[in-house]
This record gives C-alpha cells, sequence and structure tokens, in this order.
C-alpha cells in the first residue's frame, strides 16, 4: 500500500493522516512517497512507516495575488514534466516495495495500469476566473483523473458538502466517485475545554511568500490588541518556540498540542484552506478566515462558508484585526453537524 500527497504546503500531507491511521487499523502495510515539508509532518505522526522521499512540483508562488494566475501557467511545462518523472519514480516504486494499491492525494502521475490506484481530490471543478477556463481545467483535470480507478472527495456528500461546486459539479469524471465525509487528524473525542485559555488563536499556513507576509499583518496589529492572543507560525521546520512578543508564538506545535491549543481558543483565525477549514469544522470552531491572495478556491470556499454563516470572511488586502475581531465577537455562527471519517468508513470504500 502507497500514500503520495502532493507538496503544495502541508495541507495534502495533513488530510491524508486519518487515511493512513485507518489503513493501519484495518491491517495494512503503509508505505509514504512524500516531498519537502511533508516528509518531516508524516515522520513525526508516524516514525514507524516507510517513507519514501520523492521529487516535488517545486511550484513558485507569487507576492501579488494578481499575478498569482499567470506565474502558475508560466510553470504549467515544469509541472508537466513532474507529473511524468513522478509516474516513472512509481513504477520503480511498485516493483521495491511490492505495491498493490495506491492512494494519490493530488499526485497526477501516480497512476499505474496493473495495480488499483485511487485519487483523492476535493476540486472536481477546478476555480479560474473565467467559465471557458474552468471547463478546459476540469477537462483537464479529469483526463488525469480518469487515468486512475476511483476517485475520493473528501467532503460530505449532501447539499453540496462544504466545498459546494468544487466538490459537486455538474459533471462528474468516468471513474467511480465516493464521498468520504470531512478528513480530521484530531481526536474528536477529547472534550472542549470548558475554560479558555486564549480568546484568539491565529493559525498560519500556506505557501510562500504569502505566509509571511500575513504573519507581519497579524504581529504588527496584535501589538495594540489587549487580548489573549496565540500565533503558531507554521514553520514545522523551526524550533518550537519563537521570539520576544506580547502575546505567545510559536513556530509550529505537535498535532496533540495543536488540538490542545485550538479547543482552548474561543475564536480562530486562519486561512481558508480545504485541509484547515474540515478540521476547524470538525472541532466546531468560530472562525475568520483570510483566504490566500489570488487561490481562487480558497476565495470561493471562504465566501461561501461566510454565505451558510459557518465563518466570517476577511479579505487579506484589508484586515484590519482592531475591526474585525470585534466583528467576529458579535458573528452569528450557524451550528455545524459535520460527517467525519472514520476507519469504518474505509472498509466500505476498500477494492475488492
Amino acid at each position: 500500500m502507497l500514500v503520495t500527497p502532493l507538496d503544495w504546503g502541508l495541507g495534502h500531507a495533513t488530510r491524508c493522516i486519518p487515511i493512513i491511521k485507518a489503513l493501519i487499523i484495518n491491517g495494512y502495510d503503509v508505505t509514504v512517497a512524500a516531498s519537502g515539508k511533508s516528509i518531516q509532518l508524516l515522520k513525526t505522526e508516524f516514525p514507524e512507516i516507510t517513507i519514501v522521499p520523492i521529487p516535488g512540483y517545486s511550484v513558485q508562488y507569487a507576492k501579488s495575488g494578481f499575478a498569482l494566475p499567470f506565474k502558475l501557467m508560466l510553470q504549467v511545462p515544469k509541472i508537466l514534466r513532474a507529473i511524468r518523472h513522478e509516474n516513472q519514480i512509481l513504477k520503480k516504486l511498485v516493483k521495491q516495495y511490492q505495491i498493490h494499491w495506491v492512494i494519490s492525494d493530488n499526485r497526477f502521475g501516480m497512476y499505474h495500469p496493473q495495480i488499483h490506484c485511487t485519487f483523492i481530490t476535493h476540486q472536481l471543478t477546478i476555480m479560474a476566473p473565467y467559465n471557458w477556463m474552468r471547463s478546459l481545467l476540469q477537462r483537464i483535470n479529469y483526463n488525469y483523473i480518469q487515468r486512475f480507478n476511483e476517485c475520493w472527495v473528501p467532503d460530505m456528500g449532501l447539499n453540496g458538502g462544504i466545498a459546494g461546486i468544487l466538490s459537486h459539479p455538474n459533471q462528474f469524471p468516468k471513474v467511480p466517485v465516493s464521498y468520504l465525509g470531512l478528513l480530521c487528524r484530531f481526536n474528536l473525542a477529547v472534550p472542549q475545554q470548558p475554560k479558555y485559555q486564549y480568546d484568539y488563536c491565529f493559525l498560519l499556513s500556506g505557501p510562500e511568500p504569502q505566509r509571511s507576509l500575513l504573519q507581519k499583518m497579524i504581529i504588527e496589529q496584535t501589538e495594540n490588541i489587549h487580548a489573549q492572543i496565540i500565533i503558531l507560525l507554521g514553520q514545522p521546520e523551526m524550533s518550537s518556540t519563537l521570539i520576544r512578543s506580547k502575546h505567545h508564538i510559536l513556530n509550529h506545535a505537535s498535532q496533540n498540542d495543536l488540538q490542545q491549543i485550538i479547543q482552548s481558543s474561543r475564536f480562530v483565525i486562519a486561512r481558508s484552506g480545504y485541509t484547515s477549514v474540515m478540521e476547524l469544522l470538525c472541532l466546531q470552531k468560530k472562525c475568520l478566515f483570510i483566504p490566500t491572495p489570488g487561490q481562487t478556491e480558497q476565495v470561493y470556499l471562504a465566501e461561501r462558508l461566510h454565505a451558510l454563516k459557518m465563518g466570517l470572511m476577511v479579505p487579506q488586502h484589508s484586515l484590519n484585526l482592531s475591526k474585525h475581531l470585534p466583528m467576529l465577537e458579535q458573528y452569528d455562527f450557524a451550528a455545524i453537524q459535520p460527517e467525519v471519517f472514520t476507519p469504518q468508513k474505509l472498509i466500505d470504500l476498500l477494492p475488492n
């Protein structure tokens, strides 16, 4: 069994954690193929399993949200070469580790004609500024997905789930599609803290340079806010604690510590990356979402959650914490009843 997450940020590796746990619980011998920061994250969580380093897509992001789509388009030839290369790598891994089943989280090249291959994505519709571009991207997306035996979608199946048209398109690929429920690495049996330690928890994540730009804004703006604040910078490669500040700042936290911090915070401020959204909704947290500029998927998702009253959305360029944190306090949040992926759900999805 091989599990292989995409290396665009840590979200893909993070959401593979509950899947890997379910596989181990169900008796599978799991090998992971990963890139970059995902390797350290998964090594920490699963020190007993084999993790094979493989090349990533090495996508570069723009400082400007406006320029991001154009910069990504210029990198398409490089991405296509990476997809072809990882397909050759997979053929070698299948022989070396006697792989009989591959679960690929958004790695398009991880398909093999002789073994069962599962593709995981929540983006059956890829958001784009124009309808013709969205249609073209969907055809390209489906062309790759249809090389796999099936597609798993990490979302709830009814009423558009939480991802809306991203995960519930008008037209589906020509392979079986199954909805997993929401993926969450945390222990949901742990009760909510009866008393809050923090008023606001800031979770920074996502690609550079936007992660650092948001970090600068938040640290500067929170200096003038009198509240109990903790800021997690999303830098697992750094040492665990940071810097002098009027507030508590950490480079990163272990999974158990992160859950304790989130559950002991009244409100969470985070990117609207899909993995972050799934986990925060599973923990029933009240959130302010700041989409990464230029990432149309995050903008759409934050706007949808705002419309459903599942979270408050603020664009990064207009973020004013002195104004928006009081708005967060007064926001009328809807009740959430998330459908969560479990090891039993995996049994229902096992290939014959």
